[in-house]
């Protein structure tokens, strides 16, 4: 006869998934979309473990969607491959060699790993860019930064077939022009956009930061629309998080029901906010 001791672990682990349930029972069937990106995506034990959150996710009957970035990447790369890069007010001018070098990177190397780290971890996934089934046509933002989008016209028919077959969709920020131009995308605007108009139930803004800090530089775990737009013109709220809050912003506007910004560097960073009394990071809702 095996005799078996319980350990304190194994109990504080029962507790947790018993305390999850309405949280579990609560976000069955909803979207969830996440934006992925930062250190963590060269890190093999950080991808590993937000594939496995985001197959958890599915699992219990959520649909989630991943919109990734890729910047560090396409910057080895550009250097690789000596494209020289040039600056218009400190942002990248995409030309038509470095476009060429954005698809490759986003649509290739980086959509393929995320898609392969799910598959390793028991889900489905299916990799995208903006340009399938004209999921993103875009306008172009500025002339002179060149071929650099944002989004003007979404339809989101694929992601709800691929919800239907309990298929996650991993999303590469690449869009269309409607002269049939291919244009690179801010990742969290296109993660805004995607969130927006799937009218999801949360958009998951996967920082280097914390949250959204007061003056005092503590994190502020709920805010408004219009705690957003004042805490901005007093400058509580500046530098990298302004184009953060924009994005929430706008896919509050479009039609998400709320967005939360946190820190993906902590572990298991989305089950914590969705499936816990206490969430992470900073949850911005509409006014």
């Amino acid at each position: 006869m095996r005799k078996q001791t319980m350990n304190r672990d194994w109990i504080a682990t029962a507790r947790t998934l018993n305390e999850a349930l309405p949280y579990l029972q609560r976000y069955e069937g909803a979207t969830v979309v996440i934006k992925f990106g930062g250190n963590a995506m060269g890190d093999d034990e950080a991808m590993n473990s937000f594939a496995r959150d985001i197959v958890l996710m599915r699992q219990v009957g959520v649909n989630p969607v991943v919109v990734h970035g890729g910047g560090p990447m396409i910057n080895d790369m550009l250097k690789r491959l000596d494209v020289t890069s040039h600056f218009v007010h400190g942002k990248r001018v995409t030309d038509a060699a470095t476009m060429e070098v954005v698809e490759m990177v986003l649509a290739g190397r980086v959509n393929k790993r995320i898609v392969q780290a799910i598959s390793d971890a028991g889900g489905r996934a299916v990799g995208l860019t903006g340009k399938d089934a004209r999921l993103m046509v875009c306008d172009q933002t500025d002339p002179d930064l060149g071929f650099v989008g944002t989004p003007a016209e979404m339809d989101t028919t694929v992601l709800t077939k691929l919800f239907e077959a309990e298929i996650i969709p991993v999303i590469a920020p690449i869009g269309m022009g409607r002269a049939g131009e291919t244009f690179n995308v801010n990742g969290d605007t296109a993660a805004g956009a995607v969130a927006a108009a799937l009218r999801a139930d949360r958009l998951l803004l996967l920082t280097d930061v914390e949250g959204v800090k007061d003056s005092e530089g503590k994190v502020i775990t709920e805010l408004k629309a219009h705690d957003i737009r004042d805490l901005t013109d007093a400058g509580v709220i500046a530098g990298g998080m302004i184009p953060k809050t924009e994005t929430a912003l706008m896919a509050l506007d479009g039609g998400a029901r709320a967005v939360v910004i946190l820190d993906g560097r902590t572990p298991n960073a989305c089950l914590l906010e969705l499936f816990t009394e206490h969430g992470a990071g900073s949850l911005i809702r509409k006014d």
